[in-house]
């Protein structure tokens, strides 16, 4: 099944800005970090009851397999569950919470339905097995192998090992990454040789920066969890080849790059959010100062940018979830008060402009960022965007680390 889907098909095929940083005015107005921050305690109330609600109308629990549904309220046009992507954010939403202080086992039985529920999702009619863009049969007809999203998986079931030390979840994400070695493209006679590929299929074939860059973050974190060299050769090859081929001379990261060598330059702030994450870890796991360095430029980079006239508002709230949770993981290696200021007050915006009151839901525009619609059902995939943002808000300082 070829699915394009609505928020990222459009900009990575055709180059279209719905809301991104090419127009300096926008319908946020620049915000400056309160005087008073909110308390962390404060922002762990805010992600709860978020959750709740993201479980109370989202979810549908035990007898429909663990998993979501896409939007609320449900329609008859709908798809029964929700997509991979969602579903994989509610996962990373769900392990966030677990880490908030005084959340002890609270959210342990949640988070093993949420890795319950991406079973559903695991292909073996392909070799070697992966995670298909939605649920397999007999649930569903499956769908088209996305290495992004196969790669964000894989950070989650990471996390997972890294919370649990449970031996089956590092094996899922090794396995992951078998999978990903697939998407590098082999053909030397490519404008910009190497790359990954968005997803494997006929239908597109641009070698993007979101995918190039997650799997770096993937290939260092195995590196550090199992030292197998092999591992830290794929995150550096990787991680060199975004930088010298979709690199921006601003330090941003355009989106992706054609077999024939056309730039698509759309920017995306996520794009950055990786590769500062892939610096971030590649510094924590080889000591090499030079990724730290360069992580940090990234950041710097992106903050100047997409802090400008609240830029970033107008983004997908969950592209924002991964540049933050990312620019946390730095800060847990180099501390630098803007990262969480620039957390905090994009948290703050959404809080204020973009909840339902009377649900407890987010409510955005089509295109997953920007003022408060009505009109427009809300999303697992944004609900979860902002509980996860929330949660790491919440965070102690010590557990920066295990953000991205």
């Amino acid at each position: 099944m070829v699915r394009l889907r609505s928020r990222r098909a459009a900009a990575l095929l055709v180059g279209v800005v719905l809301m991104s940083g090419l127009a300096t005015t926008g319908q946020a107005s620049a915000m400056p970090a309160s005087e008073q921050a909110t308390s962390r305690s404060t922002w762990a109330h805010r992600a709860e009851v978020s959750y709740d609600a993201l479980q109370r109308y989202l979810y549908l629990g035990r007898k429909q397999h663990y998993l979501y549904q896409e939007k609320y309220p449900h329609e008859a046009t709908d798809n029964t569950y929700s997509y991979l992507w969602p579903m994989r954010e509610a996962t990373a939403a769900t392990i966030d919470l677990s880490v908030m202080p005084g959340a002890g086992r609270r959210y342990a039985d949640d988070v093993r339905e949420r890795f319950l529920g991406l079973r559903a999702y695991w292909s073996t009619e392909r070799k070697p097995p992966g995670y298909a863009s939605y649920v397999v049969p007999p649930l569903g007809g499956g769908g088209d192998l996305f290495y992004d999203d196969n790669a964000i998986v894989g950070l989650e079931f990471v996390r997972h090992y890294r919370l649990t030390g449970k031996a089956s979840a590092r094996n899922r994400a090794e396995q992951v990454f078998t999978v990903l070695t697939g998407g590098w493209d082999t053909d030397p006679t490519h404008a910009c040789p190497g790359g990954m590929f968005w997803v494997d299929a006929s239908w597109t074939s641009i070698r993007a920066a979101n995918v190039t860059g997650l799997a770096a973050e993937l290939a260092a974190h195995l590196f550090e969890i199992t030292r197998k060299p092999s591992y830290l050769e794929w995150a550096n090859r990787l991680y060199a080849w975004n930088r010298q081929c979709l690199r921006s001379p601003d330090g941003l990261y355009w989106n992706d790059i054609s077999l024939d060598g056309t730039v698509n330059e759309t920017l995306w702030i996520y794009n950055s959010g990786a590769m500062i994450g892939a610096g971030a870890l590649l510094y924590r796991a080889t000591g090499d100062k030079s990724y730290l360095q360069n992580a940090q430029a990234d950041a710097a980079a992106a903050i100047a940018y997409w802090t400008t006239d609240d830029r970033y508002y107008d983004q997908p709230a969950i592209f924002n979830a991964i540049f933050f949770k990312n620019l946390l993981l730095l800060d847990s290696l180099a501390r630098d008060k803007a990262y969480r200021d620039v957390v905090e007050n994009y948290a703050e915006l959404t809080w204020n402009r973009n909840r339902d009151p009377e649900l407890g839901l987010f409510r955005f525009p089509p295109s997953g960022g920007g003022p408060y619609d009505p009109s427009y059902r809300p999303e697992t995939l944004e609900q979860s965007a902002v509980i996860q943002i929330f949660a790491v808000l919440a965070w102690k300082r010590s557990d920066y680390d295990r953000a991205a």
